[in-house]
């Protein structure tokens, strides 16, 4: 620092400034393989960048597609028990209007029999098509990240 002098500038009477006056900086003369390397390195980085933001891109696309089949299969899901909600309502009243027509105690043991049989079978059904709906929801859901994990083996090969 032997080359820094103060010195007092006073333009006006209220303030003085000290300003130091610094030697300017040798200019140093970079190599060009190093600038190479430096300009090449930034290349790879925006490189590199790009491929980071196509890939969340391509990562928001598939979650808002696989979002997007689930929430349509949720749908799906939701209509059919309400159905089979319905139906089954619709035979429990069915079920109580006919035993108050019945005549005799051997005569409402069957049609409990009846009802409790059909009851059942309707429910298996029931189940059987929702169970096969809800698989049918989740793999159609799973369906973008299987297709981007095939891609991505198929591109490595």
């Amino acid at each position: 620092m032997a080359n820094v002098k103060p010195t007092i500038k006073s333009d006006s009477p209220k303030a003085a400034e000290t300003v130091l006056e610094l030697p300017s900086a040798p200019k140093l003369e970079v190599p060009e393989a190093i600038r190479a390397v430096a300009e090449k390195s930034v290349t790879q980085a925006k490189a590199n960048f790009e491929n980071i933001k196509t890939s969340a891109e391509e990562a928001t696309d598939i979650l808002e597609e696989s979002y997007t089949r689930a929430t349509k299969g949720g749908n799906e899901l939701r209509v059919k028990a309400l159905e089979a909600t319905r139906q089954n309502v619709n035979a429990a009243f069915d079920f109580a209007v006919a035993l108050t027509g019945v005549k005799s105690l051997s005569e409402a043991i069957e049609l409990q029999t009846t009802h409790a049989r059909k009851q059942f079978e309707a429910f298996s059904n029931q189940s059987k098509d929702l169970t096969q709906l809800a698989t049918k929801i989740a793999s159609d859901s799973v369906k973008p990240y299987q297709e981007l994990v095939s891609k991505g083996f198929s591109a490595g090969r």
